[in-house]
């Protein structure tokens, strides 16, 4: 077998900039309307109410929540481009359909069919399909930095777009984007020589069970399902908060783009002392303390600007903290044979936040007002903080993965138990039919050359 190369070729470089940019793109079209969004609402027919507001705001999580791991199984069985072709055509068709709406009802309408575009499960099914194994994690990471680059820009572009094209302009300026999107993934994004499953990326209904089951995976759910419902729940209170400070909506990037930046840069060191230093539990639940002292903060220095801002800037630089590491302890802690699984429930549930999340934002807002909006946020991120509080503190662990030659069953096996007994392997899954050996192994005591000896790379 030949060695493994320690870069990715031209083919696997222009697939993962090709699918990150069309992830990006997507998020980018249900970010970019999170900071103006509840503004421009209240002035549409129906948009005197709260509720309706949140709903509109949410309604793409509930249907990309529940559409996402099927749109992946569908993947598997009609090819991986058709299906996100669909998805960013079902996608485009929504946002048009926001950009027409003259009430909030056609907005809730235009978000339901915009989160029915759910493309995320095949997106990355077809990462897998068109990049090697061990540099996976690459392209993986390439579209997560994707996400949270594009999450950023949205926060400062929506306000100037706002200002220049309008709502309506934004809805149709993301319906153009999907159709850049479509172009991008029939031209520029190679076609996968074969459309297989992977079970490190993709959702198995025989493991459903398993992952609903498994505490410390539940305890990781609840956390993002509580993380994007508090997300959300702030842009249905903060934009009014800023305008009644006297910035309006043209004006409010002004806050965003300081508390963006800032908060990028605050969130690298303690990343790396979670990782490096194997502080993960430890920084993980100073993060959600520091976003339940966010929202407090909210409740007192609402009254000006600054006191805004800064609330913000410790939000955001929790929320981008929690945001990285949580991926990162669920690949940790989940079993190699339900990976792929436990990362779609994972991802949907997420979705299921941040539409629970904005809902429940604007029903407390109408009949509580709006600082019942941030003692919901403190009373879940205070009932996360003592679910966090039980979870084993993560091993310091990573997973390698490796292309196999053609194995039949009992050689699968017999290789799967003889990688076991290496120095620093936690945990090993050989899997014949997709030819990999996954191997969970120990950072500070794996012997990868061993590994490479036993698999004949040398």
């Amino acid at each position: 077998m030949s060695a493994v190369s320690s870069a990715m070729t031209p083919f696997e470089r222009r697939a993962s900039i090709g699918l990150a940019g069309v992830y990006g793109l997507r998020m980018l079209g249900l970010f970019i309307i999170l900071p103006i969004f509840a503004l421009f609402a209240e002035t549409l027919p129906g948009g005197k109410s709260h509720f309706l507001i949140g709903i509109a705001l949410g309604a793409y999580g509930l249907t990309q929540a529940i559409l996402q791991i099927p749109a992946g199984w569908l993947s598997d069985r009609y090819g991986r481009k058709p299906v996100i072709v669909a998805g960013l055509l079902l996608f485009a068709a929504g946002s048009f359909i926001a950009a027409s709406a003259d009430d909030i009802y056609w907005i809730i309408a235009g978000r339901v069919i915009q989160g029915a575009g759910a493309i995320n499960a095949a997106v990355m099914a077809l990462t897998a399909d068109l990049t090697r194994e061990e540099h996976r994690t690459k392209a993986m990471a390439m579209i997560g930095i994707t996400i949270g680059i594009t999450f950023s820009i949205s926060m400062v572009l929506s306000p100037l777009l706002y200002h220049y094209i309008g709502m309506s302009g934004i809805f149709e300026l993301i319906g153009i984007l999907a159709f850049a999107c479509i172009g991008v993934v029939l031209w520029f994004i190679p076609k996968p020589a074969i459309t297989s499953f992977h079970s490190d990326t993709e959702a198995n209904t025989s493991k459903l069970a398993e992952v609903l089951h498994n505490k410390d995976l539940l305890r990781m759910d609840f956390g993002v399902f509580t993380l994007h419902a508090i997300l959300m729940s702030v842009f249905m209170q903060v934009p009014f908060i800023l305008r009644a400070d006297g910035l309006d909506a043209r004006h409010q990037w002004q806050v965003y783009l300081p508390v963006m930046l800032i908060a990028f840069f605050l969130m690298v060191p303690p990343i790396i002392i979670a990782e490096k230093k194997a502080k993960l539990k430890q920084v993980f639940m100073l993060a959600i303390a520091l976003a339940a002292i966010a929202q407090m903060a909210l409740i007192f220095l609402q009254g000006s600007v600054w006191g805004v801002a800064i609330s913000l800037l410790l939000f955001f630089t929790a929320f981008n903290v929690l945001e990285a590491t949580q991926p990162s302890i669920v690949s940790k802690i989940a079993p190699l044979d339900a990976k792929g699984t436990a990362m779609g429930v994972f991802s949907s549930v997420q979705f299921l936040g941040a539409f629970f999340g904005s809902a429940m934002g604007g029903l407390l807002m109408q009949f509580y007002g709006g600082n019942s909006v941030f003692i919901f946020a403190v009373c879940m991120l205070l009932l996360w903080l003592a679910v966090a509080s039980t979870m084993r503190p993560p091993l310091p662990l990573s997973t390698k993965m490796y292309h196999l030659p053609e194995l039949n069953e009992n050689a699968a096996r017999n290789l799967q138990q003889s990688l076991a007994q290496l120095r620093g392997v936690r945990e090993v899954l050989v899997v014949a039919k997709e030819q990999i050996a996954c191997i969970k192994v120990d950072t500070s005591g794996f012997d990868e050359d061993a590994v490479e000896k036993m698999l004949a790379f040398e």
